[in-house]
């Protein structure tokens, strides 16, 4: 949704980037997955490393990087809210720290009304990975897609157990598998299995997704 909201104010976007750290192994989102959604979308994705001890002086030499090599004057992220007891935002800190603009187009907006926008906005998503302490059944939620039924059950677990709608505090993970900029259907493989790990649940995709070219001028049906 932050991409979606760069590009409609005008905003070039040029690359994609995730901070990772060394030999990363993503299971919300798996890396197979982000290349297939960077090839959808038609941009670069490249992987900037991030390395402890000193997690904020790493992160602003990544910062350096896309200025010093790619140009980049300006980082787009979709944070929505502070995290815990914060009272900053990581990484408008670490921009600040390195003279980089930041745009945060989500940045304290109603949840529910930001995830109607997802709806109306034809966005395909799906569960990847939710916590076993937020969801009762967790594995039912896995590869669920968004839709005004799932967000009325998100809407019952935020006033009964204060789950985040929008899932801000890490209580569950999602994989964009269409959106309105994007070239090709991103489509899962027909095997997938659930892990279950740490307190969470995540769908394992067995084999790489695949993507499936949208013919121009036509619309996607892509279930429920």
């Amino acid at each position: 949704m932050a991409l979606y909201e760069a590009k409609a104010g005008g905003h070039d976007v040029a690359l994609l980037v995730t901070f990772a750290p060394e030999n990363p192994s993503f299971r919300a989102h798996p890396i197979p997955l982000m290349e297939a959604q960077a090839a959808a979308i038609g941009l670069r994705h490249i992987f900037l490393t991030i390395r402890p001890p000193d997690y904020n002086g790493s992160y602003e030499a990544a910062l350096r990087r896309l200025q010093n090599d790619h140009g980049i004057e300006c980082l787009v992220t979709g944070d929505i809210d502070f995290i815990g007891t914060s009272t900053s935002n990581y990484m408008t800190d670490r921009c600040a720290a390195v003279g980089m603009a930041i745009l945060t187009p989500l940045w304290q907006r109603p949840r529910e009304a930001l995830m109607h926008l997802v709806l109306e906005r034809d966005f395909h998503v799906v569960f990847s990975c939710v916590k076993e302490a937020s969801f009762r059944d967790a594995a039912a939620w896995l590869g669920r897609r968004i839709t005004r039924e799932a967000l009325r059950d998100l809407c019952a677990l935020h006033a009964s157990d204060g789950v985040d709608v929008c899932g801000e505090n890490g209580e569950y993970h999602t994989m964009v598998l269409h959106a309105p900029y994007f070239s090709s259907r991103v489509s899962l493989p027909s095997t997938c299995s659930i892990e279950s790990k740490d307190g969470l649940s995540c769908l394992r995709l067995e084999a790489a997704p695949t993507l499936q070219k949208l013919v121009e001028g036509s619309t996607c049906n892509l279930g429920s």
